[in-house]
């Protein structure tokens, strides 16, 4: 047995250390991602329960405020989202029993959840490792599970590594309960993934871990006995369950009627403890007897049986109060800080496990009228102690006061009621209470927590004269306190000197901004002709890049005298005379049509007989050429001549098809072309066909066998040449079945025939067209169609018409990423061309790394961080007016996790129109109210202007306007436009490997749902069937019901938009889907549920997720995908390295494959023509020489044509031998010519990845993610979008409107990150609009339950994030005094703080955001960046152009102001040129404290290292004392807005539970002196939660932000994670340093990537070595040193370091100089 419990003990430790081992590459994510509702997943009830009792502020035995905990916790997680279930397991109560007091709080804690809640909360397993729970993970398949990592005990800390490691073997993800943050609408934590290795792990160690497991148990179980033997001696915990038992069944005697669950519990402890107890002290007696011992040393370490009433009749009086005293009253309880002496530990004990045996038995009490409410306030121990110290202290003293009649009466019938209970002894009366002289609480000299220290003074804002603040919170400020202008905090602020960005202050040289400071290619005016050939080779590729994108002619624009018009109508067909010109015109167009047709019908001529023999040989092929030909023609007159060959083809195909016995029914494919070719005909030259054409058609409608549709067409019809095997011709199925079944996406979509003047080159559609008038009518729209619908069109149609307006109008295109402002600038500069004056250009981009002519262009593409800079420039306002238009591409960025604050600004900010665009949204209706909203703001604005301007002009001033520019009269409507139909359908499949080969299987999207899911919510909205799925339904559903009443109505053949009907469209087929859906539903809301049941379930696919990693099976998907013709493919995965890696492993396998084909002695071969070539060259090289010296002799000559020749033979035949043969590769080398080829590869010549991506794109496979270059991108973008590339894997950057259309798109790797959004927005690239009429989308190692959520899961609602940022706020201040037009810049800030999204609406979210701005202002004025008339001062440039890295811009500017820089960068000796070592490190140390923090998770400091010191080391002391005095002020500062802003708060709302929304509440207790007495702690509790309260906190709470955000009034919807602190350590729940990473510091130190990755956790980039933040902590390190001492070198180890390390600091340079030159200016 020893041996066995150290093997276990072994293995317990070894397991240890394998979690540790995995925690340095936990990611620090967003559990719950953008947009969308969470994954389903799993919280471990355990590890819920003691992060929540290790919260700081909460006192033992207060039990209220431990429920409010984890409601709040819960609740923030349903709000955001979350959908997830808590799990008990029994076996972990057993960790519970060396501290009984925890027990009943376990069990309260389950049945409160489980009857006060609606969370499915799972307490039927007994372990981990249970064969049940496995099934449970199965069935329902969580994507991770909330653990935590540390127990209460080794014990426990054990059975949650047991929980971890089983976890991961059945691929469910970990995340850790310590280190967890929220915001509004996030939870980060540390993510641990399952990956393959721990599969592996558990299944390599499964026996062992089932034994260790058994041998834990034994010894948790050994701990029960050894806890329960002192108290109850032979009493086992079943005795006591019986117990227990009994002393319930006979209160259901006493009280039948029934009760609260508080006083049950009360009566019930009360008497089974002071039973428990007498049988204690009668078992001590005897005990003691025998040893014959002192009956005083009996006494003295535990209590009387005397003395243990008196406790149980202050218990049963603090009940009472419970009962009574609303949470109001009791929230402002004195706190008692006295401990309670030893002796009544044991008692305590003993009730603790008496009431844990009570709530066991809570199941027996059914059938009683059991009121289980309140189980979240069963006792109040801080209370117990509060009513104990009156009695034992202050009534003794004299002090007598009355409990109140309903207190008393209430109290009595408790302490009764216990008296009826214990039947062993008799009890005392209900008073006196005390009867006994001891004292249970220790003696201590301030055993009154004093509240008069606790509490935070008021200090009052400080009085401003503002416009800004006047505009904004004006209303607000009468009600709030302000200082007197002699207030020492007024009389202290320091007068700095006013900020102007205008110019420097020694050379008067413009300053820069942050535009200034990107990066400039091709910019101004150049001579230099290098500069000049490298912008010739830039326009050049972009004009390539953009012809791949959208392959149409340039075009030529010419500025015009437009007059944009209102409710523009289609010009009319009919006029009322034509005039001559247009007669001659209408003659010559006439001549020319026909000149086009005889063109086409010679061209018909020439090719017709070539394809009609190859489609007698070959009909597939012969069509395809056909069809070709159609897409070229012109003439209607041909293609009917035309179409009419391809028709009686196939008929002559299908007769000798169907002649051959049993055939007709295995291929349908030649009666679907002919289907195909009659629905062409007869929709699009239906006018143009002849009798005979009619008469071929109702023939070929007859051998199909669909009689009554030929008869509808030509009823003179004759009969099928073999009569008697016409069955045998026939398809065997009625049309509409057939058209649906067979040819559901050759179905013809309702396109518009008539054109749009407006549009050249194709018929929009009427969405489209409502597209053309809002910019035609000069409107704003929001924009929602699927992806590739062709929502972009009305952007380019409205750059055109601002391009032919003027030449000084602005179209302004933001979008997402960098890789699709590449994208559309190319497609600009492709589609259009203009003449403008010098120094102008058409398209400019700007990002974050670069830009060039950004603010000399007419359209500019650019990202929101950089548009957002162009409108809070104070002085690029000039710029800003000259905006036309704005489109906003995929919008619902909107609600993403970075930045969406930034789209949020822009769309407040701008004045013009603009486009909104976006495939996903589901709230479009409140986003278009909440843009209206912002434009009716600009009305009454630009009214008030123009009024303004107006009264210039009066008085004699003229208003300046741009040369050229014309200005017009915008609207201010916002319309919405929404469009849901997809051009192409997408049918999804399932991927699984059977006998080691790849299978698909059909995913119905019916079977994604179930009953429940369409009873409470229907069908999803995009939930679509293809036509064949809705023939599938219809199947399942008559299957299901053979008494069906709507069988025959919904049959395909009856329905009534299909019965004898030639042409199906796609419309008709999506009325029938309609109808089917409306059908299943009323089943379901009719009571036919097993039926709808049975549809589901017939529809699921039978194929089971393939176990093992299945990935390694990867290339043999892309090889099926291949043989089935599904190429070209996107395949999603989201991890870069997989991505890269998965790439290369089909390009291996192609090599192993082309190597296996080829003979042994292939390689010999090539080797030997490789040195004959060689040979040969020399040879021609010497005979050239002998030619020169011979002057051209015949022989020589003869000799020299021999050897060319044979060179030329011998290269020809190498190259064949290395070509590469054709099922080896996945390009199409037809497609590209080897020019083109060479030019887009040599632009990737000196890119890190280069020569990798050409390996692969000779192979036809790429890879695209984040860390590419632009140019690595673009190659593999231009040769996808060409089709010589055919297989690409890629992360999300392909999903925000890159423009790579694919046949099929393959989900090949489950994450967080897969959710509704991303499904939709990567799925929406499968099917190439023209090209595929079918999509086809792959799930491949995806868990089919997450296939389900995908498919019916919603894209939720878009909401508001909270929008402002103390660097913000400063941002609008500079913008308001500083803008070239004043009036425009405040207008502009203003809106910004009035249009939050998130307070739309919301009038107590408005309040609170005006109340935050006053707090900002106060703040920025204290630090000296605004004087009190909120103009700039100091270093408030410095401050808002490092704005995204608030607060530790904050923090930088405030080291740097006192002067910590300066002291710290000085040189190694007076005179010396050199700083030292030790002073770079410090200074590093300092900046890695400030930029690029990383966590690492508390547990990670039990880890060894190798060559790296992983945790980061404290600031230096200078710098540690004025960050902590900085962050004092702040807090403070923060502290008192909250106590002003309690004002505000909702109390009714505060008094109840968060989740369960029990109530608090009810009239105070008034008749009860001791009440009064006890509870009159009023002061110091305004802003802090009354559920906080009851632990004894105080408003000075809030001066702890690391552990008060569960404290502050949660209705305020604002936490410290507003407030700029910055805090130099970090604590978990449980009290342990959550360390920052030293990954900065070690670079520097060592230089060894390896060692980041291997010991810090680092995961580098394959493609991008260091992050952006290391880059900014080296290039501020370079910077500061050039700074601070410009004369002075670095230390010589720093130069080495950065000469070689300068590629990863490149990007910052600028950054640096900015910087530079504001610290310079001031």
């Amino acid at each position: 047995m020893a041996a066995r419990s150290d093997k276990c003990t072994m293995f317990l430790e070894h397991m240890s250390q394998y979690i540790l081992k995995h925690l340095p590459k936990a990611e620090y994510s967003s559990l719950l991602n953008d947009f969308v509702e969470s994954e389903f997943f799993l919280i471990d009830g355990d590890s819920l329960l003691i992060t929540c009792i290790c919260e700081k502020l909460l006192k033992p035995g207060q039990n209220l405020h431990f429920f409010y905990l984890v409601e709040l916790y819960l609740m923030d997680l349903i709000n955001k989202g979350g959908q997830f279930a808590i799990v008990f397991f029994q076996d972990a109560e057993y960790t519970y029993f060396s501290a009984p007091e925890l027990l009943p709080l376990r069990t309260a804690l389950i049945l409160h959840l489980q009857k006060n809640t609606h969370i499915n909360v799972c307490t039927q397993f007994t372990g981990c490792l249970s064969k049940e729970w496995k099934m449970f993970l199965d069935e329902n398949y969580p994507y991770f599970l909330v653990i935590a990592d540390e127990g209460l005990n080794h014990l426990q800390t054990h059975l949650f590594n047991f929980f971890i490691v089983q976890s991961w073997s059945v691929r469910v993800n970990v995340v850790l309960f310590s280190g967890q943050t929220a915001d509004i609408l996030r939870l980060y934590a540390y993510f641990m993934p399952s990956v393959y290795q721990n599969q592996c792990f558990f299944k390599k160690n499964e026996k062992v871990i089932q034994n260790a497991y058994r041998t834990l148990l034994r010894q948790l179980k050994n701990h029960r006995v050894f806890a329960l033997e002192p108290l109850f001696k032979n009493l086992t915990s079943k005795h006591m369950m019986e117990e227990a038992y009994e002393t319930v069944c006979l209160l259901q005697q006493v009280w039948p009627e029934g009760s609260d669950i508080r006083r049950v519990l009360c009566v019930t402890s009360c008497s089974l403890s002071l039973g428990m107890y007498h049988h204690f002290l009668e078992n001590r007696k005897e005990t003691t007897a025998k040893e014959e011992t002192n009956n005083n040393k009996v006494t003295s370490n535990c209590l009387t049986l005397q003395d243990a009433e008196d406790l149980c009749k202050l218990h049963c009086l603090s009940v009472v109060f419970l009962l009574h005293i609303p949470l109001s009253q009791r929230a402002r309880s004195r706190f008692i800080t006295s401990h309670w002496i030893k002796d009544t530990q044991i008692f305590f004990r003993m009730k603790k496990w008496c009431e844990y045996f009570i709530l066991c038995n809570t199941n027996v009490l059914e059938f009683w009228n059991l009121n289980l409410t309140h189980l979240s306030d069963l006792s109040d121990e801080p209370l117990l102690k509060n009513i104990t110290f009156y009695y034992e202290n202050e009534n003794v003293k004299g002090l007598h006061l009355n409990l109140g009649s309903a207190i008393m009466k209430d109290y009595e019938h408790l302490w009764n009621t216990v008296s009826k209970l214990v039947k062993k002894f008799k009890v005392g009366n209900p008073f006196p209470l005390r009867t006994t002289t001891l004292q249970f609480l220790k003696k201590n000299p301030s055993s009154i927590k004093d509240s008069s220290k606790e509490k935070i003074p008021n200090l009052g804002f400080i009085p401003m004269s503002c416009q800004m603040v006047d505009k904004f919170s004006g209303d607000i400020l009468k009600d709030l306190p302000f200082l007197k202008s002699d207030d020492p905090i007024v009389t202290s602020l320091v007068k700095q000197k006013e900020f102007d960005e205008l110019v420097h202050w020694h050379s008067h040289r413009l300053l820069s901004d942050d535009y200034d400071r990107t990066k400039s290619s091709f910019e101004g005016k150049t001579k230099d002709p290098w500069v000049q050939k490298d912008l010739q080779k830039y326009h050049r590729f972009q004009r390539l890049y953009g012809n791949s994108l959208d392959p149409v002619s340039s075009k030529l624009i010419v500025t015009q005298d437009i007059k944009w018009k209102k409710n523009f109508k289609e010009v009319k067909s009919k006029k009322t005379h034509e005039t001559k010109a247009e007669i001659i015109a209408r003659e010559n167009k006439k001549r020319l049509c026909t000149k086009e047709e005889q063109k086409e019908e010679q061209k018909w001529n020439a090719l017709s007989s070539s394809i009609e023999e190859e489609m007698t040989q070959n009909l597939s092929s012969g069509l395809k050429n056909l069809e070709d030909f159609l897409k070229s023609c012109k003439s209607n007159s041909v293609k009917v001549r035309v179409e009419m060959v391809a028709l009686t083809a196939c008929l002559k195909a299908w007769k000798e098809h169907c002649q051959h016995e049993g055939k007709a029914t295995e291929d349908l494919n030649i009666a679907v072309q002919m289907m195909k070719r009659i629905h062409s005909l007869m929709n699009k030259y239906s006018e143009l066909l002849q009798d005979v054409d009619r008469h071929l058609i109702g023939r070929c409608l007859k051998y199909l066998g669909f009689d009554e549709l030929a008869r509808s067409l030509y009823t003179d019809q004759d009969v099928v040449d073999d009569k008697k095997n016409k069955k045998r011709y026939s398809v065997g199925i009625g049309p509409a079945r057939f058209q649906l079944q067979h040819m559901g996406h050759y179905l013809i979509r309702e396109e518009r025939k008539d054109p749009d003047p407006r549009v050249q080159g194709f018929i929009p559609d009427t969405w489209q067209r409502e597209l053309l008038d809002v910019v035609d009518n000069y409107e704003s729209a929001v924009i929602v169609a699927p992806t590739s619908s062709g929502k972009t069109y009305a952007s380019y149609y409205c750059m055109e018409k601002v391009l032919k307006e003027s030449d000084e109008g602005v179209v302004v295109y933001v979008a997402p990423t960098k890789a699709l402002v590449n994208q559309v600038a190319a497609t600009v500069q492709n589609r259009y061309t203009k003449n403008l004056p010098d120094g102008e250009v058409l398209c400019g981009v700007f990002t974050r790394e670069y830009r060039h002519d950004a603010l000399n262009c007419q359209v500019l593409v650019t990202v929101p961080a950089c548009f957002e800079i162009l409108l809070l420039a104070p002085h690029r306002q000039q710029w800003v007016k000259r905006i036309r238009y704005v489109i906003f591409d995929e919008v619902h960025c909107l609600g993403g996790e970075i930045g969406a604050e930034i789209w949020e600004h822009l769309l407040v900010m701008i004045r013009c129109p603009f486009l909104a665009l976006s495939a996903t949204i589901s709230n479009p209706e409140h986003l278009t109210e909440w843009l209206q909203s912002i434009k009716h703001y600009w009305r009454q604005e630009d009214k008030i202007m123009e009024k303004r301007m107006a009264s210039k002009r009066s008085a004699g001033s003229h208003a300046s306007l741009s040369k050229g520019y014309v200005q017009i009269k915008q609207s201010y409507k916002v319309r919405l436009v929404l469009y849901g139909e997809r051009y192409n359908d997408l049918e999804k499949y399932i991927c699984s490997i059977k006998e080691n080969d790849i299978c698909f299987d059909h995913f119905h999207p019916c079977a994604a749902l179930t009953i429940d899911h369409i009873e409470r919510y229907g069908f999803p909205s995009d939930l679509a069937l293809s036509p064949r799925e809705s023939i599938q339904l219809y199947d399942a559903m008559f299957q299901a019901w053979e008494s069906w009443p709507q069988a025959q109505k919904l049959c395909p053949e009856n329905f009534i938009h299909f019965k004898d009907k030639l042409i199906i469209t796609k419309m008709d087929a999506r009325k029938y889907e309609e109808s089917l859906k409306a059908e299943l539903k009323s089943w379901v809301k009719n009571g036919n549920i097993e039926q709808a049941k049975m549809v589901l379930k017939s529809l699921s696919p039978n194929s089971a997720y393939s176990s093992g990693n299945m990935l390694m099976k990867f290339p043999l998907l892309i090889e099926k995908l291949r043989e089935m013709e599904k190429l070209p493919a996107l395949i999603f995965m989201f991890n870069i390295t997989h991505v890269e890696y998965f790439a290369g492993s089909v390009y291996r396998f192609l090599k192993v494959k082309q190597k296996e084909k080829q003979s042994p002695k292939a390689h010999k071969e090539v080797h030997d023509k490789i040195c004959r070539l060689q040979k040969l060259e020399k040879s021609i090289e010497k005979q050239k020489t002998l030619e020169e010296k011979s002057q051209k002799k015949p022989r020589i000559l003869d000799q020299n044509f021999i050897l060319e020749a044979e060179y030329n033979c011998l290269l020809k035949s190498l190259n064949k031998s290395l070509e590469i043969p054709q099922d080896c590769t996945y390009t199409d080398q037809k497609v590209m010519d080897a020019e083109l080829l060479k030019t887009v590869f040599d632009r990737v010549k000196f890119e890190r990845k280069g020569a990798e991506l050409r390996c692969l794109a000779r192979r036809g496979i790429g890879y695209h993610h984040s860390s590419m270059t632009a140019k690595e991108k673009q190659l593999v973008e231009i040769l996808f979008r060409k089709g010589f590339i055919r297989v690409v894997t890629a992360t999300g950057t392909l999903a925000l409107g890159i423009n790579m259309p694919c046949k099929s798109v393959v989900f090949a790797q489950n994450s967080v990150y897969l959710d509704a959004l991303n499904y939709r927005q990567m799925s929406g690239r499968a099917g190439r609009r023209g090209q595929d009429l079918l999509g086809d989308v792959y799930f491949f190692d995806i868990p089919l339950p997450k296939v389900e959520k995908l498919v019916k899961s919603k894209v939720p609602e878009l909401r508001g994030q909270f929008p402002l940022k103390i660097t913000l706020i400063l941002r609008l201040m500079l913008l308001a005094s500083k803008a070239d037009d004043l009036e425009d810049g405040q207008a502009k800030a203003l809106s910004v703080l009035k249009h939050s999204l998130l307070s739309f609406k919301q009038p107590r979210a408005v309040e609170m955001l005006k109340l935050y701005f006053l707090f900002s202002l106060q703040f920025l004025v204290k630090e000296g960046y605004l004087d009190r008339e909120g103009n700039p001062t100091g270093f408030a440039g410095l401050v808002s152009h490092l704005h995204y890295h608030e607060p530790s811009n904050l923090v930088f500017v405030n080291f740097l102001v006192k002067g910590l820089f300066h002291n710290l960068c000085q040189p190694t000796n007076k005179g010396s040129e050199r700083f030292s070592q030790d002073v770079m490190e410090k200074l590093v140390l300092v900046l890695a404290n400030l930029f690029g923090r990383k966590y690492i998770p508390a547990k990670y400091y039990e880890k060894n290292f190798y060559q790296s010191k992983v945790f980061l080391d404290d600031l230096p002391e200078d710098f540690l004392a004025a960050l902590d005095e900085y962050n004092t002020k702040v807090k403070k500062d923060f502290a008192s807005f909250l106590l002003i802003v309690s004002k505000l708060a909702d109390m009714t709302q505060e008094y109840e539970l968060p989740l369960s929304k029990i109530k608090f509440t009810g009239k105070e207790c008034e008749d009860s002196q001791l009440v009064s007495h006890l509870m009159s702690c009023k002061e110091g509790r305004v802003a802090i939660s009354p559920f906080a309260c009851l632990s004894g906190n105080f408003d000075s709470a809030l001066l702890q932000p690391e552990i008060a955000k569960s404290s502050i009034l949660r209705m305020f919807g604002i936490t410290y994670g507003q407030a700029p602190i910055l805090w130099p350590k970090r604590y978990d729940s449980q009290g342990r340093i959550i360390p920052l990473n030293a990954y900065a510091l070690d670079f520097y130190k060592h230089g060894s990537l390896v060692g980041i990755t291997q010991d810090n956790g680092y995961v580098i980039s394959l493609s991008l070595p260091l992050s952006l933040s290391l880059s900014l902590s080296l290039s501020l390190s370079l910077f500061l040193c050039l700074f601070l001492s410009v004369s002075l070198p670095l230390s010589h180890e720093f130069s080495e370091f950065y000469r070689k390390n300068s590629f990863y600091c490149f990007d910052y340079r600028l950054i640096m100089l900015n910087i530079s030159h504001f610290i310079f200016a001031l």
